[in-house]
């Protein structure tokens, strides 16, 4: 009988949200908070899923080729992803899946239980392909936004998948940096408004798209990729009033994304300097595409009243969580003024290596 248990990281992003489906880097780390899949090797032919944290029990059939697959159904679309990878599941396992990371608040916890469960199957009945930190994550995003068709980036499979803080630079050719291995003074709040992701993103990715595509018909050489925060004025008169916050939003957030990496790099990071691009990064977030509630704003303006160099919100926006960065030893009073704020969650994290196998042996049967 074989034991396998599987862990991976909640991520949170630091710069770049709402760029990663317009080809745009963005910079994010995953965080020690997590998903833990404990599976047992059982004389049945199902996975049993525990999923102690929600109440629900699934059951899969190993045998099962998932020709139709449900709306958000990660398990199947793996699954069926994998099978094209050599992953062909032969026995079945009893599956205990706990975790830490808030629900729908923008860490992450979908994306995070996805790659737990691949790394698990992929261990348990071996791939075609050599496994690694990238091989994971190539396999999270295919099963979680190409088989589904959702418009969703690679920020959080690759976040995830190679842990620590990572530049990914999302445009073709893909490719990602591991630029730091901690970040100390990081803060996560959670309003417990639940996030709206796929609604939202479709909507912000399509008139951003939009608003890319009118100002091409005017200049057939521009490229968001090497755009400067310089040449916004010139392309003002070119866009219906509607479509001018998109553009803008992408603009600015790609510079600030820019100016953030270059701070990365230096052998010691100025944190205020990091700080402050976090709070222009919100401000376009916030003005511009509108992703944000009272709350979390909230939760934000006191963070940085109780001495926090910067905050944002994280992810699709609507609700869910903010990362805060604050000086380095004065975290408790802002973990404390978020709270007081309304927040139901708020806590310091570090960063996390990302996705690993914990345990891989035979256990003995009684």
């Amino acid at each position: 009988m074989k034991e396998i248990i599987s862990l991976a990281p909640g991520r949170t992003c630091l710069f770049g949200d709402h760029q990663d489906y317009l080809g745009l880097p963005v910079i994010a780390c995953a965080i020690n908070r997590n998903i833990k899949l404990t599976a047992v090797q059982n004389d049945t032919a199902v996975f049993r899923l525990n999923m102690d944290d929600i109440n629900e029990v699934r059951i899969i059939d190993i045998h099962a080729t998932f020709s139709e697959l449900a709306p958000r159904d990660y398990f199947a679309s793996s699954l069926r992803v994998l099978r094209r990878q050599g992953c062909i599941p032969t026995v079945g396992y009893d599956i205990t899946i706990k975790g830490d990371i808030p629900i729908n608040s923008g860490t992450s916890s979908s994306s995070a239980l996805l790659l737990a469960w691949i790394n698990f199957l992929i261990t348990a009945f071996g791939v075609d392909d050599e496994i690694t930190p990238e091989f994971i994550a190539k396999m999270g995003y295919a099963s979680e936004v190409l088989e589904h068709g959702e418009p969703g980036g690679m920020m959080d499979h690759y976040s995830i998948g190679v842990g620590n803080i990572v530049h990914i630079n999302t445009k073709d050719p893909f490719s990602y940096t591991i630029i730091g291995t901690e970040l100390k003074g990081l803060i996560t709040g959670v309003s417990g408004v639940p996030k709206e992701t796929i609604g939202l993103i479709g909507e912000l990715k399509g008139n951003a798209l939009i608003a890319i595509d009118t100002i091409k018909q005017s200049f057939t050489d521009f490229d968001l990729n090497t755009s400067e925060i310089e040449d916004l004025d010139k392309y003002h008169n070119y866009l219906p009033d509607r479509l001018i916050p998109y553009f803008e939003a992408a603009i600015k957030n790609y510079h600030y994304t820019k100016e953030a990496l270059k701070e990365f790099e230096k052998p010691t990071p100025d944190l205020k300097k990091i700080g402050t691009l976090m709070n222009q990064h919100h401000a376009v977030l916030r003005d511009l595409l509108k992703i944000t509630v009272p709350k979390i704003d909230a939760m934000i303006n006191a963070a940085l009243k109780a001495g926090a160099y910067g905050a944002k919100i994280v992810g699709s926006g609507g609700g869910g969580s903010i990362v805060v960065l604050a000086e380095p030893g004065n975290e408790a009073p802002v973990v404390a003024a978020i709270l007081a704020a309304g927040a139901i969650e708020a806590y310091t994290v570090t960063v996390d290596p990302g996705v690993r196998i914990l345990e891989n042996s035979k256990i003995l049967k009684n």
